[in-house]
Parts: C-alpha cells; structure tokens; sequence
C-alpha cells in the first residue's frame, strides 16, 4: 500500500499557529466595535494565507516568521480595543503625560520594521537588487510604500464608513497624525536593517544549506 506524502508541520510552526489561533480568539471576543475589529484584523488573516499558501515552495526565516506573529499580535491587540483605546497605553499616556493613546505609532513602527525584514528577505534569497545599499533603498522604498498605501485604506474606510471611520483611522485629533505614521514606519524599516541584518543573513544561510525535498 502506498501512501500518499503529506508533510508534517514541524513542532516551530505548530507553535506559531497555536499562538496566533489563541491571540486571535481572545481578540474576538466581545471587540469594543465589531466592523473596526475585521478591518484590523484582516491584514492578519491574510498574511496567515499567505504564509500557507508559500510554506512548502518558499519557507522563510524564523526571524522574518517571528516578526510577523508580532505584528499580528499588534493588529490583533488593536483590533480589540481600538488603536486609541488600549489600556495599557492609555496608563502610560497617565504617567508619562501624552495627551493621546500612542499604541497606534507601535503598529505603525512595526508596519517598517516587520516589512523590511520581509521584503529584504525576498531580494536576498531571490536575488533581486544588486549591492547592499541599493537593496536597503528598494526595502525602505518598499516600506514606505505599505505605509502610505494603508493611509490611503484609512482615508477610503473613513469615507466609506461613518461608523468605523474614527475608530480606524485613529487620529485622536492629532493634525499630523498620517505624517507622523509614515515617519515610524521609515524608522522602523531603518531600525530593522540596521540591527537585525547580520542575524538575517546568518538565518538565510543556515536555511539555503538545507537540501531541499524534490516532490
């Protein structure tokens, strides 16, 4: 009898999607406002497809899988109280004496520092750009682009949605709040080349010398 070859989710990956089921259900759970929580949340889910979809033909490093489970976490987190309303910030907001809830500006910090290891990963391994400096330019281009593409989600869900709209966008009356957005986000993405490079490139090596199963 011959049995047909299923590959096994290694012990790493069925952690990771244990943990992302267990964040995501606790963010689900009775959310401050139902319709802001799918617009979070979304982005999440569809890296989750994602990641199935390209397991088996382009696995990543544990670093550039580590950093988006985070970043889940973060649209999780946000999703469930609202950007303006997570209590731990809102506490922070109290001692430190900011007259906003800033945990908006840790998911935009990340929405560069996630992408950068992503896209730099996919330029590496794929052999994109040439030169170093030329392939951090594209990714901080790539950054910025993501961040100033989901600025635009934000103002279209604020025209399309009067009921979601402040929620999402997050503003808390602050004027230069898109600039200031796309601003952590460049140094996220310059944050993320600058420290987590040299371990990135260890990880890529270390998983380009695995022999590769021809199905």
């Amino acid at each position: 009898m011959v049995r047909p070859h299923v590959k096994l989710l290694s012990p790493a990956a069925l952690l990771w999607l244990a943990l992302f089921a267990l964040v995501l259900l606790w963010s689900a759970i009775a959310p401050k406002d139902r319709l802001t929580w799918w617009l979070e949340v979304l982005p999440a889910l569809a890296a989750l497809l994602l990641l199935a979809v390209t397991r088996t033909r382009f696995p990543l490093t544990p670093l550039c899988y580590g950093l988006i489970l985070f970043h889940c976490f973060i649209l999780m987190i946000g999703g469930h109280y609202t950007y303006a309303e997570v209590p731990l910030f809102d506490r922070l907001s109290d001692w430190l004496d900011w007259n906003r809830n800033n945990y908006d500006k840790v998911g935009h910090f990340a929405q560069g520092f996630v992408p950068a290891i992503a896209a730099r990963e996919v330029l590496v391994r794929l052999q994109v750009v040439n030169g170093k400096l030329w392939r951090d330019l594209f990714v901080v281009s790539v950054c910025l682009a993501v961040s100033a593409f989901y600025e635009l989600i934000e103002w279209w869900v604020a025209l399309l949605s009067e009921t979601a709209a402040d929620a999402f966008l997050g503003t808390q009356g602050y004027v230069w709040d898109t600039q200031s957005d796309m601003l952590l986000a460049l140094i996220g993405a310059i944050c993320a080349l600058l420290f987590l490079s040299r371990e990135h490139d260890r990880q890529i090596a270390r998983l380009a010398a695995v022999p590769r199963r021809v199905e």
